[in-house]
């Protein structure tokens, strides 16, 4: 008998960074997201006992095989032998899709691997015919998650969520993210993400490649010190409803990111000319109009463009006018806060 459980988990963009990484993926400073309401993987899981011969994994990529991510999905379950000790026994195939463009610096991998490890808990929860306790199952998802990428532990929960040590948070922990709902000003409550795609193809320079040359870079210590100082201002703000502040430490949380990449050893640069032409005109818009607007980055060349719900027409026009041009055949992704995964029934 075949049994299929099916989880579509969002992307999340950091707004405090996460780059450097230590022991079994943890990270070296704490960081803090905003989980997206679009950008979403699915991910659908079947799973049989298995008989002689049988192949462990099978994978599909929107119908198609990807041999790189199959190997990449089948280590990661192999290490998983002690958290989910069932494993062993079952054939798997998992069929993905996503909404969104993979290795494009979107965190696909946070979106991907977050829903695996959601439908592999409650694969757990199937074959032991026991329901875990809600905070409990998001919990183990999130370590899970986390081992297979650091970002996806924090699209396990919607809204804003925290991974990684942090004073005055009694619950955070290195090993799975939390979600920080505390006081959040009504500004923050629904702001749009609107991805502007300057270039869709596949980065040059992996996320973990990037985070593997933290190691001995020589502002290594300053970021570390510098992301739990904006950590803790960005807390704040998230409650005292100053967009200013909001703007002034994410864009800095963006720029250092790609400043530490630009200063590695070898160094290396995914931003692209359009996307500077652009933060200079989101910068120049923004200060002629007075608007609560900032950018945002992953590890990639497109922008993240935050602002609230209420100012998202003036938003949609400046984007029309000023930016369509500079965007790979005018592509942009509209998004927003979104509630945390779903399990398809």
């Amino acid at each position: 008998m075949e049994n299929t459980i099916i989880w579509e988990s969002p992307s999340n963009i950091a707004l405090i960074k996460y780059w450097g990484k230590m022991g079994e993926q943890l990270p070296c400073n704490p960081s803090l997201s905003m989980s997206l309401k679009a950008s979403v993987s699915r991910f659908e899981l079947s799973y049989s006992l298995k008989k002689e011969g049988d192949k462990d994994l099978v994978y599909l990529f929107e119908g198609k095989e990807n041999n790189a991510f199959e190997e990449k999905l089948s280590r990661f379950i192999a290490s998983l032998s002690n958290d989910l000790p069932c494993l062993g026994r079952y054939r798997l195939k998992i069929l993905s899709s996503n909404t969104f463009p993979h290795s494009a610096g979107i965190a696909s991998s946070a979106s991907a691997m977050s829903a695996l490890a959601l439908c592999l808990c409650s694969m757990q929860e199937a074959i032991d015919e026991m329901e875990m306790p809600r905070d409990f199952f998001l919990q183990k998802a999130s370590r899970i998650a986390r081992l297979g990428s650091g970002s996806a532990s924090r699209s396990v929960f919607g809204q804003y969520a925290i991974w990684g040590e942090v004073e005055g948070q009694t619950e955070s922990s290195n090993y799975f993210a939390i979600p920080f709902k505390e006081n959040i000003h009504p500004v923050f409550q629904e702001l749009q993400d609107t991805i502007l795609m300057i270039d869709s193809s596949p980065k040059k320079v992996s996320s973990t490649a990037g985070h593997g040359l933290m190691k001995n870079h020589p502002y290594a210590d300053a970021r570390f010190h510098q992301a739990r100082l904006n950590m803790a201002d960005l807390l704040l703000v998230l409650e005292e409803g100053d967009f200013d502040k909001f703007a002034r430490i994410v864009e800095n949380e963006a720029l250092s990111l790609h400043g530490l990449m630009m200063s590695s050893n070898p160094s290396y640069t995914l931003l692209k000319p359009n996307t500077l032409t652009a933060i200079d005109r989101i910068k120049a818009f923004r200060d002629a109009n007075q608007l609560p607007l900032c950018f945002t980055l992953d590890a990639g060349p497109n922008i993240h463009l935050l602002y609230p719900k209420a100012d998202e027409k003036v938003i949609q026009n400046f984007i029309q006018e000023e930016l369509l041009e500079l965007l790979e055949d005018g592509k942009y992704i509209q998004d927003g806060m979104g509630n945390g995964p779903t399990r398809i029934k």
